[in-house]
């Protein structure tokens, strides 16, 4: 095994900056020293002896530190880098893109001999011509554009066999200048408009993919968003430069990047459509349909893939941003874990997509959908995004395994869904009936929880009275659960439906007073919720108040639901009535108590105070 560097390494990556391709690049091997973390990522000084420049493995390399194949006085041999100036810095940056472990760590830090200039000029005469340094013009990264204009000029076999340097992603970083990448379109989202202290404008965003499967998303504003709009098409490969780059907003961040490219009006995009297939398709991460629950209200989307069990005619919802009248159809789909779930699609999703699963509803198409907000609308639901993609009938390997289990077990088993009858522990414990837990003096005492945003906590408590003269239904459309009111003539009018229908369904909304050992609240139950709560449905409790007799069982239903015990997750907001803010606690699920996993919570809350 070498146990040495290569003479004079450093000067030949600072004579050649940006090498034009990795497979011709001479032997480099160097000697690691002072390896540390710096951030997320590990630098350290690359040494042949004589010169040192300092070094960043990227993120995707910190394994081999973290497994103890580089060492700290290890060799590695370089067999791709880039040489960026960092604008803070006086010092330039080697960016370590790919390479080998040589050997472990040596006994000593590697020294060379130090020759002096008229030492080193003889040696130089007697070698004969030695490293041959490029001009500043032969340095600079060629452009998209430019690139794919010589191969449009070329025969096919010559721009296969061409050499370019096209920078792969997990390469780039916010200091480096010129760099081409090529891509695939994985996601494209919609075309968004805001306004705010500055003015109005426009924004829409891409995800983009490389051949190893690295992703980064980029976003475009007002002039840039105009221009690329309808230039990036979902699923076709582009090469693109001069562009910029920044630290990704982990709030707002889709892909596993730590960086997110910001493209403008001068940026350059090339499709390359001859090389499509060296680009990845669209990359899941699915996510079972019974392991949604760590994922509800949260900051991380999630990939699903299931079998379309139900798809509803499209509705339109008022925004209540701007009042604006948008398109919505709500789709079930089931997964092998005998679970099902409501998704939401938006906008043109509902329109294009959502007509396409309705007509070929009888023969239940599988659905690949990426990119969906998990939502506790019913316990828990999914929504689509304007960077959501929904494919019909993928060619995955899940796909077909999920088509296998539907046909053979699937299609006869009896499904149930993720929402209805939550657990009170999710699945990882994340945001449970066990989570968050608070008593209720916690919330009513401080009156501005919710004030900015809805805050979510679990509670324990009893219901303590029902009022029997509240409204606690409402007349709703059979088909999309919207109120309806009187139709002309007869039957039941639904704005939502745009329709008129013989009959309709009546559904919960009413208010409670629960109480714990702090206190008492007056909590808003929806339809799901108070079904589990007062144990039958709103048609059939109705029927119940319609009869008359000695024996009352409306008020009986209504007399067995109070004093019983029940786990709520409840959202908390403020709302304004009369000029007056109102704290509003709704509940978002509702359990009954799990006796058993009660008392181990208990226990452990106990030894909590006691290692305190």
């Amino acid at each position: 095994m070498a146990t040495t560097v290569t003479p004079d390494a450093i000067s030949t990556i600072l004579s050649n900056p940006s090498p034009d391709s990795a497979s011709d690049l001479p032997q480099i091997v160097v000697q690691v020293l002072d390896l540390k973390l710096t951030g997320n990522r590990y630098m350290f000084n690359a040494s042949d002896g004589m010169m040192s420049v300092r070094a960043i493995l990227p993120s995707n390399l910190s394994s081999e530190v973290i497994s103890g194949n580089i060492q700290n006085k290890g060799l590695i041999r370089i067999m791709d880098y880039a040489l960026n100036e960092i604008p803070t810095k006086s010092e330039k940056y080697l960016i370590v893109t790919k390479c080998e472990v040589v050997s472990p760590a040596l006994e000593m830090e590697i020294k060379a001999e130090v020759k002096t200039e008229e030492e080193q000029q003889n040696e130089n005469k007697t070698k004969g011509p030695g490293f041959i340094f490029k001009t500043k013009q032969d340095m600079v990264a060629k452009s998209a554009a430019q690139i794919v204009q010589e191969q449009r000029n070329m025969a096919p076999a010559s721009r296969m066999a061409m050499t370019r340097r096209v920078h792969p992603l997990v390469s780039l970083n916010p200091y480096q200048g010129n760099w081409t990448i090529k891509v695939r379109v994985t996601s494209k989202g919609n075309m968004r408009t805001y306004k705010n202290a500055r003015g109005e404008g426009c924004v829409f965003n891409v995800e983009l993919t490389d051949e190893d499967g690295t992703q980064i998303q980029a976003t475009m504003f007002n002039e840039a968003a105009k221009k690329f709009y309808e230039r990036f098409q979902l699923g076709k490969v582009y090469y693109i430069s001069k562009g910029t780059l920044r630290v990704a907003n982990k709030q707002f961040k889709t892909v596993q990047n730590d960086y997110e490219m910001n493209l403008n009006e001068n940026s350059e995009v090339e499709e390359a459509s001859n090389e499509a297939a060296f680009i990845p398709e669209t990359k899941f991460s699915f996510v079972h349909i019974d392991e949604l629950g760590p994922y509800v209200n949260g900051t991380e989307l999630v990939d699903i893939i299931g079998v379309v069990q139900n798809v509803s005619p499209t509705m339109s919802i008022r925004r209540k941003s701007n009042n604006e009248m948008v398109p919505k159809r709500d789709i079930t789909v089931a997964d092998d874990t005998k679970k099902t779930v409501v998704v939401s699609l938006w906008n043109k999703l509902a329109t294009t997509v959502g007509q396409e699963l309705l007509d070929n509803a009888d023969n239940s198409p599988i659905v690949a959908i990426k990119s969906l907000k998990v939502g506790d609308f019913q316990g828990i639901s999914l929504s689509t995004l304007g960077r959501s993609t929904v494919l019909i009938n993928p060619d995955v390997p899940e796909a077909k395994k999920l088509r296998s289990w539907y046909e053979s077990e699937g299609k006869g088993t009896s499904m149930a869904s993720i929402g209805s009858g939550l657990s009170p522990i999710a699945k990882g414990g994340v945001r449970s009936m066990y989570s968050d837990r608070v008593s209720l003096s916690h919330i009513t005492s401080n009156p501005y929880l919710g004030e900015e945003k809805p805050v979510y906590f679990s509670i324990r408590a009893s219901i303590s009275l029902i009022k029997p003269d509240q409204t606690m239904w409402y007349r709703a459309c059979k088909t999309c659960n919207k109120k309806v009111t009187d139709g002309m003539g007869s039957g039941y009018w639904c704005e939502g439906c745009q329709k008129n229908d013989d009959e309709c369904s009546l559904r919960y909304i009413m208010v409670v007073r629960v109480s714990d050992g702090s206190g008492e609240a007056w909590i808003s139950l929806f339809n799901n919720e108070a079904e589990m709560v007062i144990g039958c449905c709103a048609d059939e409790l109705d029927k119940f108040k319609s009869k008359e007799g000695e024996e009352n069982l409306f008020q009986l239903k209504l007399k067995e639901a109070t004093w019983a015990p029940h786990l709520f997750r409840v959202s908390v907001t403020q709302n304004e009535y009369n000029n007056e803010k109102r704290q509003r606690i709704t509940v978002r699920g509702v359990a009954p108590v799990d006796f058993a996993a009660e008392s181990k919570f208990l226990l452990e809350e106990i030894s909590k105070k006691v290692s305190q």
